[in-house]
């Protein structure tokens, strides 16, 4: 089991994506993704997300929520505990990346871009819900087969 970080940089409707296109092998190619990524030994998820904010986008965050947790199952990818993060308030000017292009993306228009399926599911919490949620996605495949909300909720 892998964990990761995944943060959306929000500013003026927007949300920083990232469109996955540069990296070799990547279970994430041509997907659009917020900013995250997998921990380094000792790190906290804070310390994870803030460290790949830092390195994939040169922001700096200067506040966040920790807003939820997604159990990614997949019979082709394993299993991935991702941590959820927004954040609203950063300083810093963008840089290149080297895993794929950055762009600020109206959070209305992000459902139309080849995104996950599960990610529509996360995104919709994010903006229906202040409190902290647990979010399992099970794949197939690409395909989202099953998604249970806070352990008790089937969603599809």
């Amino acid at each position: 089991m892998k964990n990761t970080s995944l943060c959306y940089i929000e500013k003026d409707g927007r949300y920083l994506m990232l469109h996955r296109t540069k990296k070799a092998g990547d279970e994430n190619h041509d997907k659009w993704i917020g900013i995250g990524g997998k921990f380094e030994a000792g790190e906290s998820p804070e310390d994870c997300m803030l460290r790949e904010v830092r390195e994939e986008t040169g922001l700096s965050l200067d506040s966040w929520r920790f807003r939820g947790i997604v159990t990614f199952v997949s019979d082709e990818w394993g299993t991935e505990y991702m941590h959820l993060f927004t954040a609203h308030s950063f300083t810093g000017t963008l840089l290149d990346c080297d895993e794929g292009e950055l762009e600020w993306v109206e959070k209305d228009r992000i459902p139309s871009l080849p995104i996950w399926e599960g990610d529509k599911i996360f995104l919709r919490l994010l903006d229906e819900r202040a409190d902290f949620f647990s979010l399992k996605l099970c794949y197939q495949g690409d395909k989202l087969v099953r998604a249970v909300l806070d352990g008790r909720e089937e969603l599809i």
